[in-house]
């Protein structure tokens, strides 16, 4: 709704009309593709000019109030224990803008806020000194602090200080604040008071449980239920909730209805799954549940997915905002236009204090939150401020956990947990934020917990009642319960914890993970699973999808380089010779798109691609238009989306990877600039993609493409550490042990065809794995290494193991297995030695799981072989060797061979992947390229 005078834009940079164009549209192709949809825009009025001239009139009062809201967050009621020391705000007296007469009546219409927006009154509106100051002080020094005043946007400052001044909301059709009936209080209540019976259950029957209770904290609960409730009502169907472990076992008993029994279960030592899946479970304050909560006068119930989590603090935040994008544009591709992004699915995050501080992951997620490929339309924070564990002092350089926040302008709610009905409506408050602006907010709890370490915090806490009991207390007085009422909240919960622990002995877990979208998908252990299914494509689709990748539209004009491939990948489509990676690539994607699914890939230029190869993404040197070819010309059912990312490892990955677990019909593609990238996310790669499927039964498609191989880039650059992605395998050791259920794979692919069968495989299997993909950086454009068509055509499928092409297997006498771009160094070496028929090289593509049976396969066909070895271009205690040494000679037993030594061929043992002296590493190239044809 406009009203009154508007004011004109600041202007903040001036820009030709060509400019602005250009930049309009290649932002529009990140913002709109993909079916997702901006969000409403709320348009808050404007001062009127009536208001304005008394804004210039009443200025000092102006000042006055301007200052309230900006500091009196530093004079709110918000440490329930009042340990925190606190200095006199001068700015929140009056006096210090000349204002002293307490009966001095000013006009504070457009100062102070006292109407509803749209309610009728443009004359004066009439108060003194004192009763601007009583009213302001109600409002901002209470038991909730307000931070909002950093925002640069002028329509939110509006918005908030309308909302609270006036106690009213932004448009008259919108229902009230949380209006404290009786029904919510007993609510309330109810929640408190279960939370301190089961912390107390649990010290009881089971005292050495290391359970991460919520004493003093137990306002969280009522914080969550208010939340789930307002989205609700508002029509939210879907929350994705992630936190970390204090309160989690409350929150899942009492509002999560995840069964006690399970949990007393889970505490006895049993498992929270089914057995029989092999799979090895996880900690207790790792359990999630996904019910479907009702809530009165809500047309439909909202479900709430806990996310499983690691113990590593923080990290689950951006797999949550993956599936919750994810799970929007599941539901954003069929629904109708008026479905904006952020209507039906909310993320919710909670985090402790000194980790939301201190983890760089919590400032790349945030750093994700309005970007456009990322946005999920507004994560709504919780920060359970513990504030004890780790003393402020200790934890952080800045005035409250929260200030992370204000590198996205994100408003902030600190409200004292002592107060429930408080917590309530600031978590009110903060979801219609939410709501409207589709950016996050934060509340900061403020509760505390017993330290021993704190010897004046413990006295305190020692001397008073708990939160729930002094919430008793002021409902006894208020006479909306009585003693008994108390009484038989508590022992009725008391009695029904009681049952479900006698219900232990005959418990038996069950699984949800093939349910709804996973339902078509089968569990990777079963003999129904299929490991290595044909996926070569047709010759014809195959090339309407090559002609399609590099469709340049009428008029459209790109950049004078690309011309030449343009021309190369339609010759090579035509001729199907000389097929690099960028088109056996973009063949995999466009023939996925065919088949009704989607790819996403993302990373630091990824539509262009690191290396300038890819160019899946044009765009128009005139006015910067961006088009998808792909997308455009194949008009498939799937889409190609791709999401050139913020400078960002840890939480991209983790964002994608959370996507994952979402939609089963999704290729989701993260691409490292260069192969040490993913040091940045590591973390993501143990805690959640080498072991959610063992822990938490999560099947995911995530491929990590990891550029790698020496090629003179120097210590960093050079590597993808192979080696550490192999030592996180579950990979068996010896062929003749039962084939597990591995948990990755990992490759090294030395073709396109191979890499376009390994991209295809992620979605034509019936189960989903992820995938390590190690390359191919040095074999981009290297015309060695091109495919035919024919290597992708129907009938033809990926292979662990690929046999030397040249070489006579009855004259080989030495035998090289090795892995990656080396290959063709070596090959090209042999033929200026004339050795063709004396050194065979074997590639090991996938070198898990290790291709036990595929590589006996091969090395059957050389029967005079005198000597057996492993050669890899990265230090021995790098790369493949420690993963497929024991492997090898576990095969060569097999043939017979016991007595044959694998010999070891490549640097020595390094502390750095590569040297960084150019004259040191051609030295250490030249000897590996050498050392197979010693002797010959």
């Amino acid at each position: 709704m406009k009203s009154g005078l508007a004011l004109p834009r600041r202007v903040l940079s001036v820009r030709s009309p060509k400019q602005r164009l250009g930049s309009a549209a290649c932002r529009a192709y990140h913002d709109e593709s993909f079916g997702f949809r901006k969000p409403r825009e709320y348009d808050f009025p404007d001062y009127t000019e009536v208001q304005l001239n008394n804004r210039a009139k009443n200025s000092p009062l102006l000042r006055y109030v301007d200052s309230m809201r900006t500091h009196s967050h530093r004079a709110a009621r918000i440490d329930p224990l009042d340990l925190i020391h606190r200095e006199e705000v001068a700015a929140l007296f009056p006096e210090r803008y000349g204002l002293n007469d307490d009966d001095k009546v000013y006009d504070v219409n457009g100062i102070i806020w006292t109407k509803r927006v749209g309610e009728a009154g443009e004359g004066e509106e009439l108060w003194n000194l004192k009763q601007i100051r009583e009213h302001l002080r109600k409002v901002y020094v209470g038991n909730i602090a307000y931070e909002f005043m950093h925002s640069p946007s002028k329509t939110e400052r509006l918005w908030f200080s309308h909302l609270l001044e006036s106690q009213s909301l932004p448009s008259p059709e919108d229902t009230p604040l949380v209006q404290m009936d009786i029904t919510k209080k007993k609510r309330i209540h109810e929640l408190l008071a279960r939370s301190e019976v089961f912390d107390n259950f649990l010290q009881l029957k089971f005292p050495n449980l290391k359970r991460y209770g919520l004493e003093g904290g137990e306002s969280m609960l009522p914080a969550l239920d208010s939340l789930f409730s307002a989205a609700s009502l508002a029509g939210v169907h879907h929350v994705i909730l992630a936190m970390p472990h204090r309160g989690r076992l409350n929150l899942l008993t009492d509002i999560l209805q995840y069964s006690p029994a399970a949990l007393f279960h889970k505490i006895k030592g049993g498992y929270e799954i089914p057995e029989d899946l092999g799979a090895e479970g996880d900690v207790l304050s790792h359990l999630v549940s996904s019910p479907s909560l009702s809530y009165p006068g809500a047309s439909h119930p909202i479900k709430v997915s806990l996310l499983p989590n690691p113990s590593h603090l923080e990290a689950v935040n951006s797999v949550a905002m993956g599936k919750t994008r994810a799970k929007q544009y599941s539901l954003l591709k069929t629904s109708p236009d008026d479905c904006k992004l952020g209507d039906k699915v909310m993320c919710v995050q909670l985090h402790g204090d000194a980790s939301f501080t201190g983890q760089g992951v919590v400032m790349e997620s945030l750093g994700l939150s309005n970007l456009p490929h990322f946005t999920s339309g507004g994560s709504v924070h919780l920060v359970v401020d513990i504030g004890y564990t780790t003393p402020a002092s200790n934890a952080r350089s800045s005035l409250y956990c929260s200030d992370i926040g204000k590198m996205i302008n994100a408003p902030v709610l600190h409200v004292n947990g002592d107060h429930p009905e408080d917590v309530a409506k600031a978590m009110d408050i903060a979801f219609r934020y939410r709501n409207y602006f589709r950016k996050d907010i934060i509340v900061d709890l403020l509760v505390y917990r017993r330290c021993i370490t704190s010897p004046l915090m413990y006295e305190k806490i020692a001397a008073r009642k708990s939160v729930p009991q002094l919430y008793e207390q002021k409902l006894v007085a208020e006479e909306v319960l009585t003693l008994e009422d108390i009484n038989a909240v508590r022992t009725s919960y008391k009695s029904q914890l009681e049952a479900e622990l006698a219900r232990v002995p005959t418990y038996v877990p069950s699984a949800s993970m093939l349910e709804e979208q996973w339902s078509g998908i089968v569990w990777p252990a079963t003999p129904e699973a299929q490991h290595n299914p044909v996926t070569g494509v047709e010759r014809d689709v195959l090339e309407k999808i090559g002609k399609a990748s590099v469709a340049v539209p009428e008029g459209f004009q790109i950049h004078p380089k690309l011309h030449r491939h343009v021309k190369n990948r339609l010759q090579s489509v035509t001729t199907g010779k000389g097929i690099d990676f960028a088109t056996a690539e973009a063949l995999a994607f466009g023939s996925l798109l065919l088949e009704g699914n989607d790819v996403r890939i993302s990373g630091q230029d990824v539509g262009r691609g690191t290396f300038s190869h890819r160019h899946a993404m044009l765009v128009n040197q005139q006015n910067e238009g961006v088009i998808v070819p792909l997308n455009d010309e194949l008009k498939a059912d799937g889409k190609l989306e791709l999401a050139n990312s913020s400078l960002s490892e840890m939480a991209v990955l983790g964002f994608e990877y959370g996507a994952s677990w979402e939609r089963p019909n999704l290729l989701p593609i993260w691409e490292a600039q260069f192969g040490d990238f993913f040091n940045g996310a590591q973390i993501i790669i143990d805690t959640f993609i080498s072991s959610s499927e063992t822990k938490w039964l999560k099947q995911s498609a995530m491929v990590l493409m990891l550029p790698h191989g020496l090629d003179g880039a120097g210590p960093e650059h050079s590597s993808s550490r192979l080696e550490r992605m192999l030592q996180l395998t579950n990979d068996r050791y010896d062929y003749n042990s039962e084939p597990n259920n591995i948990n990755m794979h990992v490759t090294f692919p030395t073709t396109p065809a191979q890499y376009f069968h390994l991209l295809r495989r992620q979605i034509c299997r019936n189960y989903r794995k992820p995938l390590v993909i190690a390359g191919p950086k040095g074999l981009l454009r290297l015309s060695a290494a091109a495919s035919t068509m024919e290597d992708m055509e129907s009938g033809t499928q990926f292979k662990p193991v690929i046999a030397d092409p040249v070489a006579h297997p009855v004259k080989v006498k030495k035998l090289v297995m090795l892995s990656g771009k080396i290959y063709y160094d070596l090959i090209k070496e042999r033929q200026a030695r004339g050795l063709d028929d004396s050194v065979a090289f074997i590639r090991i593509e996938e070198l898990a799981p290790f291709p036990f049976e595929q590589l006996e396969e091969v090395l059957e066909q050389y029967p005079n072989v005198e000597t057996y070895s492993w050669l890899q271009e990265e230090p021995r205690n790098q790369g493949a060797f420690a993963h497929v040494s024991g492997r090898i000679a576990s095969v060569l037993r097999k043939m017979g061979k016991g007595n044959e030594e694998l010999v070891y061929l490549g640097r020595k043992e390094s502390a750095l992947p590569a040297p960084g002296v150019g004259k040191l590493y051609q030295v250490q190239q030249r000897q590996v390229l050498e050392s197979p044809f010693v002797g010959l």
